[in-house]
């Protein structure tokens, strides 16, 4: 038997299993839609299409229920971060640009009856000041998020209980109202 030394992995607790995760976090390029443009919407609700990712489409066939708290994240842009505070607004339900071929989205593999790509209903709450990469890494208790681990390229992620509400409670600040 050989022995090795311990390190400061070691005495770091396991990382929260995503199994248990009931709050997302969910990346929009701001470009296709901002929380700007779904605070704006009809209901504050936009219909999550696009997903081409058998794990996050199985995140949102299998996993999201209704009321379940969304981290809305911009992606693919100058400040990536957290921008705002949303809701998942309905059940899965066959995400219908898989079937439109003029569609970025279409799928020629997918039929109506047996649909290959789901999307839920998500409803922005509210905006809030950007939290970066860089602002979610100065504080340890987010230290496992799966949007900071290196190579994670999911648009949409688990994110356990106690990084929703340290989040919502310690960071997510409302964004300043403009002076007129």
């Amino acid at each position: 038997m050989t022995s090795r030394s311990r390190t400061a992995d070691d005495a770091r607790p396991p990382a929260p299993d995503p199994a248990d995760a009931r709050c997302w976090l969910m990346k929009s390029e701001p470009d296709e839609a901002s929380i700007d443009d779904v605070l704006a919407m009809p209901g504050q609700t936009i219909a999550w299409f696009g997903v081409r990712n058998y794990q996050a489409r199985n995140f949102m066939r299998d996993r999201m229920r209704i009321d379940d708290p969304v981290l809305f994240y911009h992606s693919s842009c100058a400040e990536p971060g957290i921008v705002g505070l949303a809701r998942v607004a309905s059940a899965p339900y066959p995400d219908p640009t898989q079937f439109d071929p003029q569609s970025p989205y279409y799928d020629a593999t997918a039929s109506r009856d047996a649909p290959r790509w789901m999307l839920v209903d998500v409803q922005a709450t509210r905006k809030i000041a950007t939290l970066s990469l860089a602002e979610l890494r100065r504080h340890p208790e987010l230290a496992d998020m799966v949007v900071l681990r290196k190579g994670n390229r999911l648009s949409i992620t688990p994110v356990t209980d106690a990084q929703w509400q340290f989040i919502h409670d310690r960071l997510a600040l409302p964004v300043a109202k403009e002076s007129r």
